[in-house]
Order: C-alpha cells, then sequence, then structure tokens
C-alpha cells in the first residue's frame, strides 16, 4: 500500500473529534448556553442597563457603550455560529454547505473593548455578561477550528523518499560527502 492511498484509508477511516463533539450532548449544552446568554444580556441591556448606563460618569458611560456593542456584536457572531451547526446536527445543512455559510458569519476573536480599570467600574452584570461572552467565545472558536480547520494544514507523516531527496541535494551541493 503507498502512502497516499495509505493517507485517504485513513482520512475515510478518521471520526472526527469535532464531529463527534457538534453532534454531542455538550453541544447541546453549548447551544442552550449560548441562546440563554444572549437572552439574558438583551433582557439586561433592554431593562436594567439602561438604568445602570445613564447613572454612570461620562467616560463611563461611554465605555460603557463601547462594552455593549462589542458584547452584541460577539454574541451576535456566536448565536450565528451556534443556529449553523445546529442545523448541521439536525440535517438541514451538510458541513459543506455550513462551511460556505459560515464565511459570512465572521466569527473572530473579540476582547474586551475597555482597559482592565475601566471595566471594572462598569457594573457588575454588565460585567459578568462581558466575560460569560468571552468564555463562550473562545469555546465556540475551539470548536469552529476542529470542524472547519482546512485539512492541509494537518500534520502528514514525513516521506522517507522525500527526507532521501533533500539529503541528496545537501550531498550533491557539498561534493558528495
Amino acid at each position: 500500500m503507498s502512502i497516499t492511498s495509505s493517507s485517504q484509508e485513513f482520512d475515510r477511516n478518521t471520526v472526527s473529534f469535532g464531529q463527534k463533539l457538534a453532534g454531542s450532548e455538550a453541544f447541546k449544552a453549548l447551544f442552550k448556553e449560548g441562546m440563554a446568554l444572549v437572552e439574558a444580556s438583551a433582557a439586561y441591556l433592554d431593562g436594567p442597563g439602561r438604568v445602570h448606563a445613564k447613572s454612570l460618569p461620562r467616560l463611563d458611560a461611554l465605555a460603557y457603550a463601547s462594552e455593549s456593542m462589542r458584547l452584541t456584536t460577539r454574541l451576535m457572531q456566536l448565536a450565528s455560529w451556534l443556529l449553523l451547526q445546529r442545523a448541521v446536527n439536525e440535517g438541514e445543512m451538510t458541513q459543506s454547505q455550513a462551511a460556505a455559510e459560515k464565511n459570512r458569519v465572521k466569527l473572530s476573536r473579540q476582547d474586551l473593548a475597555t482597559d482592565r480599570e475601566t471595566f471594572s467600574r462598569l457594573p457588575e452584570q454588565m460585567r459578568d455578561l462581558s466575560l460569560q461572552s468571552l468564555r463562550l467565545q473562545a469555546r465556540v472558536m475551539h470548536l469552529d477550528e476542529l470542524l472547519y480547520r482546512p485539512k492541509d494544514l494537518t500534520v502528514e507523516p514525513s516521506r522517507p523518499a522525500a527526507i532521501e531527496s533533500q539529503l541528496d541535494l545537501l550531498r550533491s551541493a557539498f561534493g558528495g560527502r
């Protein structure tokens, strides 16, 4: 069996950890957690958050506005990704269709909008929601990498013939020693 056919055999028989995880009870729990965080954030920002923002000093109110926009954007990205993956899990779309749709969902790492000192002066509930969303973001981005990382970036076993040809080039460059 050649290395190429061995590699193809490996690919056919390999179960992706990411795909297994994405279809598991753990994903369902992650989905529920993500959607609950979206709902809790919306309820806070539309209710008590408005009152809290109005009571802050001007610079902190600006930081609050920046942080709430960052939180909202982060959660919209995460919710879109979770909904796409749920559609794959439920057979509504294929993994490749989701990968194509995923290009429209710009899942990117977003840190806090403010420095730690300013962040510490924001209302506790806002800080808590922001930190929860960062933890969710890290978990979703890890799962995304497991599921959608291009296969050509995976490490393949080195081929003895390729190494031997490189050694031959070195020998000829240095006079056959």
